[in-house]
């Protein structure tokens, strides 16, 4: 579902300027006009604004200027007026209620302590469905729900996150031979994401598109995925250590501990110029603190020059290096200038053309076939960490690990090359540019076996002739 930011609106205002539409005109002007005079009540809003889209949505299809329209135009006009209407109102009836803004206050302020010590476990989330590092992309879009004012781009922006999860948790299921997903495994991954995304003001947004998204487009997948955002905030505003599994002492010593961290983060912010900006320091938080338990030892420097001292070094990971260079564009005021040279980046489904998809399809093949091989061989690599008791054994520093040290040192290029010759050859066995898959291992052998070297290079050269 994309969010269509002009097209509707567009659409609705080009047929607003045909003569014929002069009397809808002088009732849209005057609702927005009669409706700003009255003093702010939620329940008597919405149900002033539904019941004005109703009555001209059925004016719209009784009239001339739409007859022959199929059911998805009109949806589209109906979607104009909404976007028109509610953009004009936004300031009058977006968090009017002064107890929308202290639980916007209040939700905000929780998530930001509980996100920097939850993690998957403490919500049941099985290990097959984990995947921090593509939830990401699930935080991104509920992130966006504060670009937009109209009811249905706020709700698009549920709905996109939503089914990023739903797609990410049915790729697990299929890769682990699993049955498919249901609402025990979305729910938890949804108020997860939804913690570590922390968007402000969410509760008001949510108020928001209950009370104004035209009530007859509400319903279905737009319907189900809405309701469970709303189980979700309602399960983090009562989170306590019982819902968390968690000891109730640890619980408290967690919230103290990421209290420090906040009051910590707010006067740095502070003393630097940014003080105001709230919601971009607890980004920064969300994405500075994150889980400290990913420790690898290593040999010092120091160590290395003879000196018998060993310090222990964090090395940072994948998902370290991500958040601390979104931190650091977060930060950056010409960050938008860095993503120039990604055309694609911020284009929409209509931008595309015919002769663009076989680019985007071998950049896609690539990103995956990478990041694929990257995992895997991540994976693989944790295995050789040294243990802390092999480092606190050693009193010194072993010549022979030392001739180990400078051989693994040197082969860094050629292990390199030839992680890069593999990806390729594995992208081109994967598409069936070779005969098939297998000859990626015949390839192998005849490295290793002279007799295969020459039946091939016979068939070879047979084949030149």
């Amino acid at each position: 579902m994309e969010i269509n930011t002009d097209d509707s609106l567009h659409d609705f205002l080009e047929r607003m300027r045909k003569p014929s539409s002069g009397d809808f005109v002088r009732s849209i002007k005057s609702f927005i006009v009669s409706f700003s005079n009255n003093a702010p009540d939620p329940e008597k809003d919405c149900a002033t604004v539904q019941d004005f889209f109703s009555k001209m949505e059925a004016a719209f299809r009784a009239h001339p200027l739409w007859s022959g329209c199929s059911e998805e135009e009109l949806d589209s006009v109906g979607d104009g007026l909404e976007k028109y209407i509610m953009i004009k109102l936004f300031p009058r009836v977006f968090a009017s209620n002064p107890e929308d803004v202290i639980s916007d206050e209040k939700l905000f302020q929780k998530m930001s302590l509980v996100q920097q010590f939850i993690s998957p476990e403490n919500l049941d989330i099985q290990p097959t469905f984990q995947n921090e590092t593509s939830w990401l992309l699930a935080q991104k879009e509920l992130q966006k729900i504060n670009m937009y004012k109209a009811p249905r781009d706020k709700l698009v922006c549920i709905l996109n996150c939503c089914k990023v999860i739903n797609n990410l948790l049915l790729n697990a299921s299929i890769a682990s031979n699993q049955n498919a997903p249901g609402a025990d495994e979305f729910l938890p991954v949804l108020i997860y994401v939804t913690l570590k995304a922390n968007p402000p003001q969410l509760h008001s947004n949510l108020l928001y598109i209950q009370r104004y998204r035209r009530e007859s487009k509400l319903v279905g997948e737009a319907a189900y995925f809405f309701t469970n955002i709303l189980s979700a905030v309602s399960f983090i505003s009562n989170i306590d250590a019982k819902s968390l599994s968690m000891d109730e002492s640890e619980f408290e010593k967690n919230m103290e501990s990421a209290r420090a961290r906040v009051s910590v983060l707010g006067s740095q912010s502070y003393q630097t110029g940014h003080g105001d900006e709230s919601s971009t320091v607890h980004k920064a938080q969300t994405l500075n603190l994150k889980r400290e338990n990913t420790l690898f030892q290593s040999k010092s420097s120091d160590s290395l020059s003879g000196n018998s001292e060993i310090s222990v070094k964090k090395v940072e990971s994948i998902s370290d290096l991500e958040n601390k260079g979104a931190a650091t564009l977060l930060k950056d005021t010409e960050s938008s200038k860095i993503f120039q040279e990604y055309p694609y980046l911020f284009a929409s489904a209509g931008d595309l053309r015919v002769g663009d998809v076989e680019g985007l399809l071998d950049d896609y093949k690539q990103l995956v076939f990478k990041y694929v091989c990257l995992s895997k061989g991540l994976g693989d690599a944790t295995s050789l960490a040294p243990s802390t008791s092999t480092l606190q054994a050693s009193s010194g520093f072993d010549a022979s690990k030392e001739s180990e040290v400078h051989r693994a040192s040197s082969s860094d290029a050629q292990t390199k090359r030839e992680t890069e010759r593999s990806v390729d050859d594995l992208i081109r066995a994967l598409q069936g540019e070779e005969e098939d898959v297998d000859k990626l291992l015949d390839v192998k052998q005849e490295e290793s076996d002279p007799k295969v070297k020459e039946e091939v290079g016979a068939k070879d050269n047979k084949t030149l002739s």
